[in-house]
């Protein structure tokens, strides 16, 4: 594959992905902590009576495009805020419907990114206190809501198959763009690069070595999707694509040795000595090489299918 098909693909995962987020939100039960931490997300009535989107016609959509149109208060008649509205909806939906509240939940915190809520600089911004109260309820039923409004598995592990890829793709897509949450698999002590390296071998040959050193495991992955390493020789005749992916390798030996071996739970993931710009930097290449091992792998499962 090479690049130019590997970058159609990645932007046919970064629109597919949209949903991605919504897909593992409908795993989430509906409790308390969440329909408040939601209700809270779209709520502008302390905001100085300044109006902030999703508006009721935003809600209303998002209501009845998962069926839950019977449950709502204000489609009864009722004169009721975008608060109370939202918390009567999902309590009902609670009792009664509950996969359908779940998407509704997704289908929210969508919107609410969407408009920005979760954008500093936005007009739409719904706080810092409703965005850590809601991180907090997520976090208590094992998601991680990232600052941005993105929601991933805490623990990558309760994932198999197609669903730990989309998993893995989502990650790898915001650490593409610079997100530096995404770098380290929140609750675990793997960075991206590793789990997508663990996932490449047990997706192709049902085990990996535990035990492996990063350089190890990493170096079993290309091979085992026939990329290039820089311990095998360029051949004669050989495509340039070769050339990047043994560059892409060196690249991840790189990050590696900048990484804070402490792990997720201990702040920055990379030496206190980096800059802001080179931590970027690493970033992105944790991103750009995890998304092309999953491109290809991908593209192996397709051919064996």
């Amino acid at each position: 594959m090479g690049l130019r098909q590997y970058q159609g693909i990645s932007a046919i995962r970064e629109t597919e992905l949209g949903k991605v987020g919504e897909k593992l939100m409908n795993t989430i039960p509906l409790t308390d902590t969440i329909i408040h931490a939601l209700a809270q997300l779209v709520d502008d009535s302390g905001n100085s009576g300044i109006y902030r989107e999703p508006s009721h016609a935003d809600i209303e959509f998002q209501v009845n495009t998962v069926g839950l149109s019977k449950h709502d208060p204000k489609q009864q008649g009722q004169t009721i805020g975008k608060a109370k509205r939202v918390r009567a909806v999902l309590y009902s939906a609670m009792e009664l419907q509950p996969e359908a509240g779940s998407r509704l939940v997704a289908g929210l915190l969508s919107k609410v990114r969407a408009c920005g809520g979760f954008r500093e600089t936005s007009a739409n911004y719904v706080g810092r206190e409703a965005v850590e109260n809601a991180k907090g309820a997520f976090n208590a039923e094992g998601f991680n809501l990232a600052d941005d409004g993105t929601v991933s598995p805490k623990v990558l592990t309760a994932l198999v198959g197609a669903e730990l890829t989309d998993a893995l793709w989502a990650y790898a897509l915001r650490a593409q763009k610079g997100a530096e949450d995404a770098a380290l698999i929140a609750g675990t002590g793997k960075d991206l690069l590793e789990a997508t390296a663990a996932h490449v071998l047990m997706s192709l040959e049902g085990r990996y070595p535990e035990k492996a050193n990063f350089q190890g495991l990493l170096g079993m992955a290309f091979i085992a999707l026939e990329l290039a390493v820089p311990e095998i020789p360029e051949q004669p005749g050989e495509p340039a694509i070769k050339s990047m992916e043994r560059g892409l390798f060196t690249a991840a030996l790189g990050v590696n040795r900048v990484r804070n071996k402490q792990g997720a739970g201990h702040g920055r993931p990379w030496v206190p000595t980096l800059s802001s710009e080179e931590a970027k930097a690493a970033i992105e290449i944790v991103g750009t090489i995890s998304a092309y091992l999953l491109g290809k792998l991908s593209k192996r499962e397709r051919r064996q299918a």
